[in-house]
């Protein structure tokens, strides 16, 4: 492994350790960015996970990065070596994809920012450990296997930790970080449709305060 990538490494498992949840969030307007990202510090989920799934998403990592004091922004769902190159122009300290590819490890080695590739088969977690991805994502987690799929790599991949994401619940998060190969998981729990709809941040922070209590 290079220096950087053992660089990266250590920075992504730093972020994936600030709470038991990285907040994954959909922005769909641009003014309720940094209230949102607010509110979830306040309850205290400093990694927040912006999905490229909306076309303000990578103003609303630059306005988070600018204004948050305390959030640690990244970009979620980055699919091409030109979305990474933009979300660390944006200021995103890290970046989370669903699965991987080769163009994209490729990428990724030439950037500084740390980057959280998606594995969802034991093949998939040796290929990323080849290339020195010792934190990676597993999605869709409950389709792909589920906990106790996910307990049993643990065995055979004692090196490789997962922030696990897809299909996970407020009351199933515990379960999960039970789980000796599981470092965080991602909520999109946290922001709820109606709750950001109706721009009511206090709910949100209660919600990200019971996440930040999990591991408790």
């Amino acid at each position: 492994m290079s220096d950087l990538q053992s660089l990266r490494q250590t920075r992504m498992e730093a972020t994936l350790r600030l709470a038991p949840v990285v907040a994954v969030v959909v922005v769909q307007r641009l003014a309720q960015a940094v209230p949102l990202a607010r509110a979830l510090v306040a309850g205290g989920i400093p990694a927040v996970e912006v999905t490229l799934r909306t076309p303000v998403a990578i103003d609303a990592i630059r306005a988070i990065a600018a204004e948050v004091e305390g959030a640690v922004v990244g970009a979620g769902t980055v699919l091409t070596p030109q979305s990474l190159q933009a979300s660390a122009e944006a200021g995103a300290r890290f970046a989370v994809s669903p699965g991987h590819s080769p163009r994209l490890l490729d990428a990724a080695d030439d950037l500084p920012l740390p980057y959280l590739p998606g594995a969802t088969t034991a093949s998939e977690a040796m290929h990323l450990l080849e290339r020195g991805y010792r934190w990676q994502k597993f999605f869709p987690a409950v389709p792909a296997g589920g906990i106790d799929f996910v307990r049993a790599l643990a065995a055979p991949l004692p090196s490789v930790g997962f922030c696990t994401t897809g299909g996970i619940t407020a009351q199933a998060a515990r379960q999960w970080l039970a789980l000796p190969n599981v470092i965080a998981v991602g909520g999109s729990w946290l922001t709820p449709n109606d709750l950001v709809a109706a721009e009511n941040w206090p709910a949100i922070a209660a919600l990200a305060r019971e996440a930040a209590e999990l591991r408790t």
